[in-house]
């Protein structure tokens, strides 16, 4: 739709950080959180990631960085094919579950804004505004998790073909990886194409015992 892509930006932030107690064990923020958009990502360009180069940073709880973690980051993603990508996550939006997307290309560009509780924009003498953003993730993808356990179960029922496969799983898992050794070698970490595709063979070949 928009012809060959050029860069892709994916930006979410919580309402506020978890507990403490959490973070010990939650992997930190990139396995935890960004993970995620990590998996969009693939999922949005169609393609894999083969460099990664993160910076993070601890400005909103202390706490966090003293059991080794960040809680504000930025990571670089550079595509198969050279398209940029870049995305940004913060543990704490004062105005609630922020989540943004855009995918920019030669013919123009495709973005997905916040859902709000309505659509209704208030303009006033005093100033405009709207709804805030959902609280959080239970709230904005409730309508997606339902869709998730249909296609779960019709896949159990009719023997038919799921969305996302244990690849998909991994390489988000190999990105988050990366974005760690990038973070504490101060520099950008190849994925390898070659072990990509090996990875591939091997969950392909499970698949058909």
């Amino acid at each position: 739709m928009v012809g060959k892509t050029h860069t892709l930006r994916i930006l979410s932030r919580d309402p506020h950080p978890p507990s403490i107690d959490y973070v010990k064990t939650s992997g930190g923020l990139f396995m935890d959180m960004m993970i995620h958009d990590f998996d969009m990502a693939r999922y949005v360009m169609q393609k894999e990631v083969v460099e990664v180069y993160a910076k993070g940073a601890v400005l909103i709880d202390e706490e966090i960085g003293h059991v080794g973690d960040v809680d504000t980051a930025i990571v670089l993603l550079t595509f198969e094919d050279g398209t940029i990508g870049t995305i940004e996550n913060s543990r704490k939006a004062i105005y609630g579950y922020d989540q943004r997307l855009e995918v920019f290309g030669e013919n123009g560009a495709l973005i997905v804004e916040n859902a709000r509780p309505t659509n209704i924009t208030r303009y006033l003498e005093s100033g405009v505004s709207s709804d805030k953003p959902p609280h959080f993730f239970l709230e904005r993808y409730n309508d997606a998790y339902i869709a998730e356990i249909e296609a779960f179960i019709a896949a159990i029922k009719g023997g038919e073909g799921i969305a996302c496969s244990g690849f998909d799983g991994l390489q988000a898992e190999r990105i988050a990886e990366a974005a760690k050794k990038s973070i504490e070698t101060k520099k950008p970490v190849q994925i390898s194409r070659e072990v990509i595709e090996h990875d591939n063979d091997i969950i392909l070949s499970r698949q058909k015992i």
